[in-house]
């Protein structure tokens, strides 16, 4: 496991080594694969780097004219930063235009992640989308390095010098406190830290992983929460994701998210993403286990 500063030195280097996979099935024929973990400061796995580990596994085995255009995936344990993550992919059914695959995550013989992936060629037909509302240019909203980079405390590193994404919120970070103002809705800018090469298949699976770190913050805004709050416990439970059009990780994308409802411990959070040009490229919506200590 890298240290912390090597990471910070090249963290757009580090992740895209983490989602190179290995391919474990050349005795059996089975479609296996093994990858490694990014740090965490929890020593979990990240949700969304197993997310996108799992979708290029199963890209792996579908031809390459096909593009994913859906997800559905139940984070069933937590993982362990420390061990290997091994993929195993179920081709479920190969049509004229679809692909659908099955993939498993696995660490120590259990399974952390089930996940149902969909593939397509690329078609004509209907055209209509979402309109992006009218925010404040990237350039103009303070970065998570804007707010935190100065901030001796491990934390506030992770946060700040280790992602491999330029986080920014556009009305305001729930780093450090929570907002002036309690809604269930928040725009946020991000981009990768540096050109990403490589197909669509991989500017995809990046996209699944930079939105998992901020797609229950409309919950925490709404109950008027941050990250700071004491004894929030959050963990992601399902995550769904829809791509309608080609991304590019390395150029600005808006996050347009909301939330619809808390209950029971639980919160869900969707997004519309949208490329700087007003064209909308994804959707997503996900549940997650959102609890706070009662007073």
């Amino acid at each position: 496991m890298p240290d912390p500063g090597a990471i910070a030195r090249d963290p757009l280097g580090h992740l895209l080594k983490v989602l190179q996979l290995e391919y474990h099935g050349a005795e059996t024929g089975e479609d296996v694969y093994a990858g490694d973990s990014m740090h965490q400061p929890n020593g979990r796995v990240y949700g969304g780097q197993v997310l996108a580990q799992a979708l290029l596994a199963a890209g792996a085995t579908v031809d390459r004219g096909r593009l994913p255009h859906s997800l559905h995936g139940y984070f069933l344990r937590a993982g362990d930063i420390h061990q290997p993550v091994d993929f195993a992919v179920e081709r479920l059914r190969d049509g004229r235009s679809f692909s659908a695959r099955q993939t498993h995550a696995y660490q120590g013989g259990k399974v952390i992640l089930s996940m149902i992936s969909s593939f397509q060629e690329e078609q004509e037909g209907l055209e209509h989308s979402s309109t992006m509302p009218d925010v404040p240019a990237p350039e103009d909203v303070l970065s998570a390095q804007d707010l935190l980079g100065e901030i001796d405390h491990p934390v506030a590193d992770f946060w700040s010098r280790q992602s491999a994404f330029d986080v920014r919120h556009v009305q305001g970070s729930l780093y450090l406190g929570a907002a002036a103002e309690a809604t269930d809705h928040q725009a946020v800018w991000m981009r990768s830290r540096g050109p990403v090469p490589g197909d669509q298949l991989l500017h995809r699976a990046l996209l699944v992983y930079a939105c998992d770190q901020i797609m229950l913050e409309p919950v925490l805004r709404a109950g008027g929460h941050s990250w700071m709050t004491p004894g929030l416990s959050v963990a992601s439970l399902d995550h769904a994701m829809w791509w309608h059009r080609d991304v590019r990780v390395d150029e600005w994308l808006l996050y347009v998210q909301s939330s619809s409802s808390a209950q029971g411990g639980r919160g869900l959070g969707s997004a519309r993403v949208f490329a700087q040009d007003g064209t909308l490229v994804a959707s997503i919506a996900q549940e997650g286990m959102v609890r706070i200590p009662k007073a």
